[in-house]
C-alpha cells in the first residue's frame, strides 16, 4: 500500500497584513517562490522530481490572480517542466492542497508533490475580489439567500460565543495565552526549524533587515489590556439585525490579518527511502466537513468527529493539535465538544498572536504541528480549520 510522508516543511515568519508590514513589499508570488526554493533547497531534491505543487491562495485577483502558483513555481527557479495549480477552499485552501497532494501521493498520481499556500493581505486585501459588488448578491442566488442569508465571519464568531456561553473575559484570556505561548516559543527557539527568515521590504525595498520572527506577536499583552477594546462587530446596524447577541469578540480575540507562505513536501515513502532522505510524518488520515452556513465557523467539529472515526481513535489519542484561532470562540467550542486538552492545543500559540494570511494558514499549521511534536516527542498530531462558507479540513499527522 503506498504511503504518502512529509519530508520537511517550512514557513515564512508572518508580516502585518497593512502598509508598512515587514512583508507588504513582496509580491506574493515571490513570497511563494521563496518558500518552494527554500524547501526543496534545504532537502536537497532535484526540483524536477516534483510531479506537482498545489498552493491554496483565497483572494486570487490583482497580483494574487492566474494561477499563483504556477507563478511561485517559476519565481522558485523550478524547471519548465514542473506544474502547478491554485485551490480555494477559503481559510482551509492550503490544508486542502496537502490533501490533495497526499491523496495524489497514496493513489498513484504522483511520487513527489508540494502542498503550499501563499496570501499577501497587505497588497491584495481580504474581500477585494468582491469590491463593487453586492456580497450577498452576485455570489448567491436567491435559494441561498431564503436559507438565511450570509453575515460576515465576525458576527459567525459571535453567534458561537452566545451559542456556547463564552464571556467576554473567558475569550480576553485565551486570547492572552495565545501570545504569552507564542512569546515563549519564539524565546526559546523552539521555531527555528520552521522559519525561513526573508529580508524586510515595507514597500520600498529592502531595508537591510531580517524578519526572522512572526511580527504580531505581543508579548505584553494582558487580559487588562485586551478588557479596553470594543467589540469588533457591533453597530447599531448589526444590534438591530441581532439583538440576542452579547457582543463579546474583539480585535484582540481575532486572528491577525498578515502575508506569509508556507509549503510541505510530500513524497511516496518509498521514493523518499531511495532518494536517501528520512520523512518527518505520515499523513494518515484526513477528512472535509461542512455544516450551518451562517454560524460558518462550527465544522471543524464534525471534521474532527470523523477525522477520528476514520482512524479508529479517540481524542486522548492525540498528542498535539492545531486549531486556527480564526477568532477565539471557534476554539473553545471546539474544545467544549471534543473535550481535548487545552494544554495540548496551539502549544506555541496560534493565530491570534502569530497571524491569519488566510491561503497560506493550513501549510502553515501543519509545520508548526511538525515542530511540536518533535519537540515535544508525541506521536499524534491533529490539525483542523474552520473555513467561510461552513466547511473545514481535519488532517491526522504521525511523527516517524
Amino acid at each position: 500500500m503506498r504511503e504518502a510522508v512529509i519530508v520537511d516543511a517550512i514557513r515564512t515568519p508572518t508580516g502585518k497584513g497593512k502598509q508598512g508590514g515587514a512583508l507588504s513589499g513582496w509580491h506574493p508570488a515571490d513570497l511563494l517562490g521563496e518558500v518552494l526554493a527554500s524547501l526543496v533547497g534545504r532537502s536537497r531534491v532535484d526540483p524536477s522530481l516534483v510531479d506537482d505543487v498545489i498552493a491554496g491562495c483565497v483572494t486570487q485577483s490583482a497580483e494574487q490572480s492566474a494561477n499563483i502558483a504556477r507563478y511561485g513555481v517559476l519565481a522558485a527557479g523550478f524547471p519548465e517542466s514542473v506544474p502547478a495549480t491554485t485551490v480555494d477552499r477559503q481559510c482551509g485552501s492550503s490544508q486542502q492542497a496537502l490533501h490533495f497532494a497526499a491523496q495524489g501521493i497514496i493513489a498513484g498520481a504522483y511520487d513527489v508533490a508540494i502542498a503550499a499556500g501563499v496570501e499577501s493581505m497587505s497588497r491584495v486585501p481580504m474581500l477585494s475580489s468582491t469590491l463593487g459588488q453586492d456580497p450577498a448578491g452576485p455570489r448567491v442566488g436567491e435559494r441561498y439567500r431564503s436559507r438565511g442569508g450570509l453575515v460576515g465571519q465576525g458576527i459567525s464568531a459571535e453567534m458561537m460565543a452566545a451559542r456556547w456561553g463564552f464571556s467576554r473575559r473567558t475569550l480576553d484570556e485565551f486570547a492572552t495565552e495565545s501570545h504569552r505561548r507564542a512569546s515563549t516559543a519564539a524565546a526559546a527557539g523552539w521555531l527555528e526549524r520552521e522559519l525561513l527568515p526573508l529580508a524586510v521590504d515595507r514597500g520600498e525595498g529592502a531595508t537591510g533587515e531580517m524578519l526572522r520572527a512572526d511580527e504580531g506577536v505581543r508579548p505584553g499583552t494582558t487580559v487588562e489590556v485586551l478588557a479596553g477594546l470594543r467589540p469588533a462587530f457591533h453597530t447599531p446596524e448589526t444590534a438591530e439585525e441581532h439583538p440576542d447577541l452579547s457582543w463579546v469578540v474583539t480585535a484582540g480575540g481575532a486572528s491577525q490579518i498578515s502575508d506569509g507562505a508556507a509549503g510541505v513536501l510530500l513524497m511516496e515513502a518509498q521514493t523518499a527511502k531511495r532518494l536517501g532522505l528520512t520523512p518527518r510524518a505520515a499523513v494518515r488520515s484526513f477528512s472535509v466537513a461542512a455544516a450551518d452556513p451562517v454560524l460558518m465557523l462550527s465544522a471543524i467539529i464534525p471534521a474532527t468527529q470523523r477525522l477520528l472515526e476514520r482512524a479508529g481513535m479517540t481524542i486522548a489519542d492525540i498528542d498535539a493539535f492545531e486549531v486556527n484561532e480564526a477568532f477565539a470562540p471557534v476554539v473553545l467550542a471546539w474544545q467544549h465538544e471534543t473535550q481535548a486538552d487545552l494544554a495540548k492545543v496551539n502549544v506555541h500559540g496560534g493565530a491570534i498572536a502569530n497571524g491569519h494570511p488566510l491561503g497560506a494558514s493550513g501549510a502553515k499549521l501543519t509545520t508548526t504541528l511538525l515542530g511540536v511534536l518533535e519537540r515535544t516527542g508525541g506521536r499524534f498530531g491533529l490539525q483542523t480549520m474552520c473555513e467561510g462558507g461552513g466547511m473545514a479540513n481535519a488532517t491526522l499527522i504521525e511523527r516517524l
